[in-house]
């Protein structure tokens, strides 16, 4: 579940920039991408009461700005609290580090120093009585013109006690990827003309036009039923279907025969295909 390589890239990204951390395209703009699915991200209520209380963290000054949190329902499963907590401890120490040499280097060459920031929430998708599934958005800023947003996902398999990653419970990467390339295709083309205001051109060269690899993006289980997992969601960063200014993109598609065959065996029980 960590992301510190692809938080080093967005350093260098947003570093090679030179501005001022503008935010304000990077609220994640979710486009609903199915009709019949509709999006997933932060949508579904948990079935459960949470017996814990929600854990939220925030500490802001000249240096740094920083805010990680996850819900009560998370909060109340022991090995899943301590997940988290542990990468609540190190996103702030590698951020209160790179932070102050940051700082540092800046009053040396004698240029303005920007706060830096990284900002965690975690989000109930779905609450199962055998499964929690968790998306977070995570925000990144490390002096530039903008900062980053990227997504991240977790399960929490409550039979066998462990975390486990959505792709997991599938065969393979080939497999689900030639189940749901078809339909998502089709769904992020018309995310894209939604935001756009015009048809997508395929073929003319705009790499922003194409589609792209659906299991190379953040893959969130999701349900309307609360006993099973019947929607499946693919959560995409700026830069990845569109240019900076359009923000991040999601695509959610019903869960398919053809993708209740690409999973292993012993989770296909665990989802339904969506009516």
């Amino acid at each position: 579940m960590r992301y510190a390589a692809m938080v080093s890239v967005l350093a260098l990204m947003v570093a090679a920039c030179g501005g001022s951390g503008d935010k304000s395209d990077q609220t994640p703009a979710s486009a609903a991408a199915s009709e019949e699915a509709g999006p997933l991200a932060s949508t579904d209520e948990p079935s459960q009461a949470p017996s814990a209380p929600a854990r939220e963290e925030k500490e802001e000054n000249d240096t740094y700005s920083f805010a990680y949190s996850y819900p009560g329902v998370a909060a109340a499963i022991p090995g899943l609290k301590a997940i988290l907590d542990h990468e609540l401890d190190t996103d702030r120490e590698n951020l209160v580090s790179s932070a102050r040499s940051g700082k540092q280097e800046a009053e040396k060459d004698g240029y303005p120093y920007h706060a830096y920031e990284r900002q965690t929430e975690w989000k109930v998708v779905a609450d199962l009585p055998g499964w929690l599934s968790l998306s977070s958005t995570h925000y990144e800023y490390s002096g530039g013109a903008h900062g980053m947003t990227v997504s991240d996902t977790l399960l929490w398999d409550r039979g066998a006690e462990t975390s486990r990653k959505p792709m997991d419970l599938f065969t393979s990467q080939d497999a689900l990827r030639a189940a749901v390339r078809g339909p998502f295709c089709a769904a992020l083309d018309k995310a894209r003309e939604q935001k756009r205001g015009a048809p997508v051109q395929q073929g003319t060269g705009d790499s922003f036009s194409e589609c792209i690899d659906p299991t190379a993006q953040t893959l969130i289980l999701g349900s309307s039923d609360k006993h099973s997992f019947n929607r499946i969601g693919f959560l995409i960063a700026p830069y990845e279907a569109g240019p900076y200014a359009e923000g991040s993109y999601e695509v959610t598609l019903p869960v398919t025969g053809k993708i209740m065959a690409a999973l292993k065996p012993q989770y296909r029980n665990a989802f339904s295909v969506k009516p």
